[in-house]
This record gives structure tokens, sequence and C-alpha cells, in this order.
């Protein structure tokens, strides 16, 4: 039985329009179409955050440290509601301010390795690389529990690359690498050394793994993984830190050794302008960057901060998992 209304016939389409349409489903489908790229998972609470890294605690709560104050920190204990828990350091260790006059620590690092808590952290001023990585330990992770060690690494206006943004990875080898930088001659890795999480006086060697050509083109941010064979070089490319004017995206590229060459999935070098899209401005999600990955029991995590472009481009946490498609990572 037929029970359309009387009168109306039901609209054909042609072949070219429901190719059309099959073709329109596919991009939104493609990693790298501002269309795919989901919104980032739910979360409440103290969450207006620049460059957050994130971990998750023996007793199971998390804890993100983010840049400023301190560096200050959130606790969660669901992953979705986030509470202000105060600076890492209630005083600042005097010589934050050969290097930054605020005494104000950007873009911290936690992780932890060998039954203590990691936080790699730096200071600078905006556009100078007069700047330094610091070093702190502690044996929670929690604010206030930190001993710091002085820096690490540093650089001035002639280092020609920028001691900032670090990272640490840990290979299964044992090695330690620190991977760093922003914007000048792009992305740095060196070798540390495990016993004092300093670098490491056997090589001394500062790797090139990336960076934007001209030097005039931001990169910075970057975040070391290794998942299966290859090695993975997170990086932010593009401007941060203007609101809804920011131009940040994340992107990725691997190599089978955690020095590089990193190369996208066109097979471009990272060290000349490659890097394959993982996120970027969709929707009211602008400027993604200052990322972090933290392995967690349901997945992979990308950790970043965006502009709300719904909510007067206040920085705001992100998080979402990542699958990965055929060895490269995917938001979801």
């Amino acid at each position: 039985m037929n029970d359309r209304p009387r009168g109306r016939t039901r609209a054909r389409r042609s072949p070219t329009v429901l190719v059309a349409v099959l073709l329109g489903l596919l991009v939104a489908l493609v990693p790298g179409s501002a269309t795919a790229y989901p919104n980032p998972g739910r979360v409440t609470g103290d969450v207006s955050v620049h460059d957050p890294s994130m971990i998750r605690l023996a007793d199971g709560r998390y804890v993100l440290y983010s840049t400023h104050n301190g560096p200050q920190a959130r606790i969660s204990t669901d992953r979705v509601h986030f509470t202000h828990a105060g600076p890492a350091f209630p005083d600042p260790p005097s010589w934050w301010a050969r290097y930054s006059p605020e005494e104000s620590p950007w873009a911290p690092d936690i992780s932890r390795h060998d039954g203590r808590y990691w936080l790699y952290y730096s200071l600078s001023t905006f556009g100078s690389s007069h700047s330094a990585i610091g070093l702190a330990t502690s044996p929670s992770g929690l604010p206030g529990t930190w001993t710091d060690h002085g820096p690490v690494h540093s650089t001035t206006s002639t280092s020609g690359y920028n001691a900032i943004d670090p990272n640490l990875f840990v290979d299964g080898d044992g090695k330690w690498w620190l991977t760093f930088g922003s914007w000048w001659s792009g992305i740095k890795t060196i070798r540390l050394d495990p016993a004092t999480g300093k670098q490491h006086s056997g090589d001394r060697t500062v790797y090139s793994v990336a960076a934007r050509n001209p030097t005039g083109n931001g990169i910075e941010g970057p975040t070391l993984i290794k998942r299966g064979g290859h090695y993975y070089l997170f990086a932010s490319f593009d401007r941060c830190c203007a609101g809804t004017d920011s131009t940040y995206s994340i992107r990725v590229g691997r190599s089978t050794s955690p020095t590089g060459p990193f190369r996208d999935r066109n097979g471009v070098d990272m060290r000349d302008n490659g890097g394959t899209i993982v996120l970027e401005t969709h929707g009211r999600v602008v400027g993604p960057g200052g990322q972090s990955i933290l392995a967690d029991v349901d997945g992979d995590l990308l950790v970043y901060h965006y502009y709300d472009g719904a909510n007067n481009g206040s920085p705001t946490l992100g998080i979402n998992l990542l699958r990965w498609d055929n060895g490269w990572p995917v938001a979801y």
C-alpha cells in the first residue's frame, strides 16, 4: 500500500547528484577536512589553560599542569571535572628571574619514571630566545611537593633556536631524550642522562628534527612518542595566543629513529615544512595546539588547548582520544 500523500511524487536524483553527495560524504570522513574533526570531549570546572600536560597518578586521580603562575595544577578524579589545586612551586626558585622577570614558567611537561614524577618547564619572555628549560622531581606529582634541580638547557639571542616547550621521551632501550623548541630554526632534540635528567655528558649533539621554511613561520610545542615501530613527532604550527585570531594547528610526522628524519603522510620531511594535520580550527574550536599525549587506560589521549569561538575566544582545555589508522594518529 502506498501511504504517500496523493498528488506528491518522489523526486528522482540524477546519477550526477548522487555521485556528488557520495563524494561529499567521503570528504567529510577524510582526516584533514574541517568537517572530519571531532569536538573536544566534555570537560567542566577550571578548564581555562594553555599548554596542558596531564598524567594519571598512582591513586587514579589526574593532575594537569599548564603555562603560567607556578605553573598551575588542576586535579580531576574522572577526567571530566577539573579543580584548581595551586602552583607546583609556592616559592619560585631564585634562578627563574634570570629568564622570566615574572617568574612564570611556560609549557610544563609531566611524566613518571623510575618511581618519581618529572616536571620539565620553560622560562622566557614573549618573542625572546633568551630562555631556559628547568627540571623538578616529586614523589607524588602533586603541587607543593616538587624539588627543583635548576636549568637543563638554555639559549641566548644568538643561539638560532629557542629552549622552551620541553617534552621528555624515554625509549625502550633506556635512552632519555628531550625535545623542545619554538620558532627560529625549529624543533630540537638532545639526549639526557637518566641519572640526572640533564643533558648527557657523552652526547652534546643538538639534533634538528623539524622546522618551517622560511623561519618566520611558527612551529613549537613538540611531543615525541613511540607506537609500534615508529616514533611520532607532534608539533603546533603557526600562531598561538591571539584568541580567535590564533592559527595554531596540530601536525605530526613519523620516523624509525627518535632523532629523525620525521616525514609526514606524503613523505615530506618535517625539517622542510612537512607535517600531517591531526587537528585544526573547526566550528567553535579555534587554533588547537600546545598539545601533549597521555597513554591512558582507554587509549592515547590528545590533550591540548583551543580558543572557544563561542566564549569570547577563551583558552580552553581540549581532550580527545586518538586511534591509529594505518600507522597514523586520528583524533576522535
